[in-house]
């Protein structure tokens, strides 16, 4: 599987676990729910207090295990670096994600509002690679 592979994969999976790392080097992971935009970003919904945001913050590598809804069957890794994108501008990533993931919400202006109290911001990440490139 190549990039554009695990991005297309990606784009039809929408669980995931996302490594950071913390300030020591070591791994600290996150189960997160993604959606894909139109240049092949990974886009994550998180709040702006998570330990996730801070690590991004500090070292932008990050990678992203994307699981089937099987959990056993097909899966894919993502490589590449991480921008956390505060609100305003996180806005309308934020719907995307939502719409994405789970369809029209029934009232976006009470969406909006939860986005702001919750201190929402979109994790952005642009893959560098991806696989596995072999099985086994």
């Amino acid at each position: 599987m190549d990039l554009t592979e695990a991005i297309g994969f990606a784009r039809q999976q929408h669980r995931s676990v996302l490594a950071t790392r913390r300030a020591d080097g070591s791994p600290q992971l996150s189960p997160v729910i993604h959606a894909v935009d139109a240049d092949g970003r990974v886009l994550i919904s998180t709040r702006d207090t998570a330990v996730k945001v801070r690590n991004a913050r500090r070292d932008p590598r990050v990678a992203l295990c994307v699981l089937s809804e099987g959990f056993f069957g097909p899966w894919a890794q993502l490589g590449g670096t991480c921008e956390v994108v505060p609100l305003p501008d996180a806005m309308g990533l934020l719907e995307r994600v939502y719409r994405e993931v789970a369809g029209e919400h029934p009232d976006w202006q009470e969406f909006r509002g939860a986005m702001v109290a919750e201190r929402r911001v979109i994790l952005r990440i642009t893959p560098s690679a991806g696989g596995p490139a072999q099985s086994g």
